[in-house]
C-alpha cells in the first residue's frame, strides 16, 4: 500500500468516527432539550454558536492548515470535540441556554476544523498525475462520513434511550478519544503545510469560480436545514407521535442512503475528469421539484407518514448528487499550496448556510409549520440554482 492510501485511509477513519459523535451529540441536544420543554425555535437557538463558529473556523482554520498542517487542525479538533461532550455531562440544573450554547459552539468548531483538514488532505495526498482519483476519492469519503452521520443519529438517540444523557455523553469522548490517540500516532507531522506561508488577508478567494460554488452552496445547505434540523424531529416526534427511537432510526437511515448515494455519484456522473458548472446547474434544478413537490402533496391532505418518507428519501438521493459534485469542484478548482484556505472559505458559506437554515428551521416551523419550512426550502434551492449559472462550463483538470 503506497504511503498517500495508507494516509488516506487514517485520515477517513478519523473523520468517521468524529462524524458519529457529531451525529449522535445532535440528535441527543435536539431530543433531550424537546423532553425538558424548549420550543422548536429555542431548540434551534441552542445551535446559533455550533453554526456561527462553525463560520469563523473554517475561514482561519484553513489558515492554521496552511500554516501548522492539516493532521494538526484535525487532532486539534477532536480534542475541542470531546472537551464539549464532557462539558454536557454537569447536572441539568447547570445546562442554561448560554452554557449549552457554549458547549455547542466548541462543538461547531471541532466539527468544521475536523472537516477542512479531512477533506482538503485529499488533495495534498494525491500523487501528480492521478488527478483521475480525485472525484472517486472525494465521492468516498463524503458520502461515507454522511453515511456515519445517519449512524450517529441512530446511536444518539439509541444512546439517550439506553444509557440516558449523561452516560450516552460519556461513552462518546472516550471512544473519541482512543481515535484520537491512534490518528496521533499514525499521521506524519505537517500533513498539508503551505510552503508559501499566505498572510492572514489571504483568507477570502480570490477565484471567481470558487467564490460562485461557495454562494451555491450557502443557499445549497440553507435548503435542507430549514426543515431538517429541528422542524423534521420535532414534527416527527411531536405531530405524528413517533418516538424517540423511531425518530432516530428514521433520520439515521436517510442520512445513510444519502451518503451512499453521493460515494456511488462518480458512476453515476461518467464525464471524463469529472463534473463541471454545467452538472451543478442542471442538479440544482432537479434538486427544487422536491421540497416544493412534498409541499403540495402535504397541502392535499395525503397521507402524512407516506409522503415524508417518500419525498425525504428522493429529496436526499438529489441532493446528494448535488452536494459530491460540490465537493468534488471545490478540491479540483483549488491550487494544491492554495487548497486548505479555499477549501475553509468554501467551508465558511457551507456553515453559513446552515447557520441560516438552522434559526430559520426553528422560526419557520414555530410560525408555519412543516409546508412553511418546505416552500422556503424551495426558495432556497433556486437561489443555489441560479447562482450556479455563473460557474465556469469547463472541467477542472
Amino acid at each position: 500500500m503506497d504511503t498517500g492510501l495508507r494516509n488516506y485511509l487514517v485520515i477517513t477513519a478519523g473523520y468517521w468516527a468524529f462524524t458519529l459523535t457529531d451525529g449522535a451529540i445532535r440528535m441527543l441536544v435536539v431530543l433531550y432539550f424537546h423532553l425538558l420543554g424548549y420550543s422548536p425555535f429555542e431548540v434551534a437557538m441552542l445551535f446559533l454558536f455550533y453554526e456561527f463558529f462553525g463560520i469563523v473556523t473554517n475561514l482561519a482554520g484553513g489558515w492554521l492548515g496552511a500554516h501548522m498542517g492539516l493532521n494538526l487542525t484535525m487532532h486539534l479538533g477532536m480534542g475541542i470535540q470531546i472537551l464539549a461532550l464532557s462539558m454536557l455531562t454537569v447536572p441539568d440544573a447547570w445546562l442554561t441556554v448560554a452554557y449549552v450554547m457554549t458547549a455547542q459552539a466548541l462543538s461547531g468548531i471541532a466539527k468544521d476544523l475536523n472537516k477542512m483538514s479531512a477533506k482538503a488532505s485529499i488533495k495534498t495526498l494525491l500523487p501528480k498525475g492521478r488527478e483521475s482519483r480525485l472525484f472517486k476519492w472525494v465521492a468516498i469519503l463524503t458520502g461515507s462520513k454522511n453515511a456515519l452521520k445517519g449512524a450517529g443519529f441512530f446511536l444518539g438517540a439509541l444512546l439517550l434511550q439506553l444509557a440516558g444523557f449523561r452516560g450516552a455523553l460519556l461513552i462518546l469522548a472516550g471512544s473519541l478519544a482512543v481515535i484520537l490517540t491512534l490518528s496521533v500516532i499514525l499521521l506524519p507531522r505537517g500533513l498539508g503545510r503551505s510552503k508559501t506561508r499566505p498572510g492572514f488577508s489571504h483568507i477570502f478567494s480570490k477565484n471567481p469560480a470558487i467564490n460562485w460554488l461557495s454562494a451555491a452552496r450557502f443557499f445549497l445547505f440553507g435548503a435542507r436545514d430549514i426543515w431538517f434540523v429541528v422542524a423534521l424531529p420535532v414534527y416527527l416526534y411531536a405531530v405524528l407521535g413517533w418516538p424517540f427511537s423511531q425518530v432516530g432510526a428514521f433520520l439515521a437511515a436517510w442520512v445513510i442512503v444519502y451518503g451512499l448515494v453521493q460515494a456511488c455519484v462518480p458512476a453515476v456522473i461518467r464525464r471524463g475528469s469529472g463534473p463541471d458548472g454545467r452538472t451543478a446547474r442542471l442538479w440544482a434544478f432537479v434538486l427544487a421539484v422536491f421540497p416544493a413537490g412534498i409541499a403540495i402533496a402535504l397541502q392535499q391532505g395525503l397521507e402524512h407518514n407516506s409522503v415524508i418518507i417518500i419525498g425525504l428519501f428522493a429529496f436526499g438521493a438529489v441532493f446528494a448528487i448535488n452536494s459530491a459534485v460540490h465537493s468534488f469542484l471545490i478540491i479540483a478548482w483549488s491550487e494544491r499550496d492554495r487548497v486548505s484556505m479555499n477549501v475553509g472559505f468554501y467551508y465558511m458559506a457551507n456553515a453559513a448556510g446552515r447557520l441560516s437554515g438552522t434559526v430559520l428551521s426553528g422560526w419557520i416551523y414555530q410560525t408555519q409549520g412543516l409546508i412553511g419550512c418546505l416552500w422556503w426550502s424551495t426558495g432556497f434551492v433556486l437561489a443555489a440554482a441560479l447562482l450556479s449559472l455563473r460557474l465556469p462550463q469547463t472541467r477542472p483538470g
